[in-house]
């Protein structure tokens, strides 16, 4: 049990691990465990859209793709250029520790080989939560987040993520709550 402790505490740590990549976009901030968060949800749905592959192994997969950055640190794309990670010791030093620890082995070495539908959804899901991001921050008046789009859409794998990448872009991220044919922002509920 002890060991289960120690490893929900350091997941606890990805909620203080910044991602790296918004100081070069100029403005935004964001924690690896909300990038989980949202990461995740994208997996579900798009292996929901898919129907034929294993919905559970893609929730795993994303939610366990960035784990061993609470140990590592998040690196960015600058970053990965000059900085070499010993991830592999990371993921192996944490897994002897869990019960479950061939499992969480195996999710990242699928993860990180991409040859699954699973992991390729899931890799998916990872890309699709930046294009969220760099949307949101379009919005709001980056006009760097144009310039990351095109790079981040020619990673993503699967025609539906591509679909979802496109619908995104095109869509305003301050609008979800917002229906103007309703009474409500007249009435206020009256």
């Amino acid at each position: 049990m002890k060991n289960l402790a120690n490893f929900f505490f350091e997941a606890g740590m990805l909620k203080r691990t910044p991602r790296t990549g918004f100081q070069f976009l100029g403005s935004g901030t964001e924690s690896v465990a909300e990038h989980i968060f949202r990461a995740t949800l994208i997996g579900y749905s798009l292996a929901r859209l898919d129907g034929g592959v294993d919905v559970g192994r893609v929730l795993a997969l994303c939610l366990f793709h960035d784990i061993p950055e609470a140990r590592t640190g998040d690196l960015n794309y600058v970053n990965k250029k000059y900085v070499k990670v010993d991830e592999e010791r990371a993921v192996d030093d944490l897994a002897r520790t869990l019960p479950f620890g061939d499992d969480y082995r195996g999710l990242l070495a699928e993860f990180a080989a991409g040859e699954t539908p699973e992991a390729r959804i899931a890799h998916d899901a990872d890309q699709l939560e930046m294009i969220l991001a760099l949307k949101e921050y379009k919005d709001l008046g980056n006009r760097y987040a144009d310039e990351w789009y095109p790079f981040a859409v020619r990673r993503l794998r699967t025609e539906s993520a591509k679909r979802l990448a496109e619908t995104i872009w095109a869509t305003d991220s301050t609008r979800w709550w917002f229906d103007e044919n309703s009474d409500w922002w007249v009435r206020g509920g009256s």
